[in-house]
């Protein structure tokens, strides 16, 4: 464990004043305010800053106001959890994008489980914990077969037909993907190397396609993909169904990144912020105009 880390950091940067000794209960606080404050996004791929897996690095660029998808989040978490006295199990997972790509865990998600929490709703005492999961669970899930509701999301967890021994989460129909398996084992960080670099690199991958920041809450998602911010669920004020505006000015871009999504980008030059807003005008034109042409 690196010794540089301390949980009081991470959780002041969660909002947290303090931590009590490992319940469920406080597994549910420390989840609901890491997916509220720690976005998902791949930002650093579109700004050309090449990132390592390691979760001391994650850890740190948290600190930095930033985030990061599964890989930084949760292996920054697990971290933050094992520091609390958790009991955690980093799984080799899979995520796919539509019903139609096959199941199984192809180690584009690193997925966690927390035992040894036993509850009356869930006397076996394991958790499926994720803060990388981007638009899907808020809290953690009981590692039983069943269907679970957080806010206007509806989630099932079963056990995975594609990996022996292993878990199968399905998403909301309303959600970015269409769920995620995992296998039963512990793995290490090492085996999502290979992943992350062709996830941060190739120019078939998602996080290379489409700028993607996402915050999840308890009344819904905010999803920015390019410059098309979406509310999925309802506003945390109330009001109004799933809504969406497209952020056509610089200055409409990075306030949204500070005012939905906490990221002041304090760490980006003024340089780096031009070039960002070029690459996503640029892309928000092409998809624009494959929009048209379809």
């Amino acid at each position: 464990m690196d010794r540089t880390l301390h949980a009081e950091d991470y959780l002041r940067r969660l909002g947290l004043r303090s931590s009590g000794p490992p319940s469920a209960e406080e597994l549910f606080r420390l989840q609901a305010a890491h997916v509220e404050r720690v976005p998902y996004e791949n930002l650093e791929i579109w700004l050309g800053r090449p990132t390592t897996i390691d979760p001391a690095e994650s850890w740190r660029r948290i600190m930095r106001g930033r985030g990061g998808y599964c890989c930084h989040l949760n292996g920054a978490f697990s971290v933050l959890l094992r520091l609390l006295g958790y009991a955690v199990t980093p799984h080799f997972g899979g995520v796919q994008g539509t019903p139609e790509e096959p199941a199984g865990a192809t180690g584009n998600h690193l997925a966690l489980t927390v035992s040894g929490l036993p509850t009356d709703a869930n006397p076996g005492g394991r958790w499926l914990v994720d803060a990388g999961l981007g638009d899907a669970i808020h809290e953690p899930i009981p590692l039983v077969e069943g269907v679970y509701r957080q806010g206007p999301f509806r989630y099932a967890l079963r056990r995975s037909e594609a990996e022996p021994g292993g878990w199968r989460f399905d998403h909301d129909p309303r959600g970015s993907f269409s769920g995620m398996d995992f296998r039963p084992g512990p793995t290490e960080m090492g085996a999502f190397q290979t992943t992350h670099e062709w996830l941060s690199t190739s120019p078939e991958s998602g996080f290379v396609r489409v700028a993607s920041v996402q915050r999840r809450d308890a009344a819904g998602v905010d999803l920015l993909r390019g410059l098309v911010l979406t509310r999925v669920g309802l506003p945390p004020t109330g009001g109004g169904p799933d809504a969406s505006v497209t952020l056509e000015r610089r200055e409409d871009y990075f306030a949204a990144l500070s005012d939905v999504y906490g990221m002041t980008l304090d760490d980006v030059s003024a340089a780096e912020k031009d070039a960002l807003w070029s690459r996503l005008l640029a892309a928000h034109e092409e998809w624009l105009a494959a929009r048209q042409s379809a």
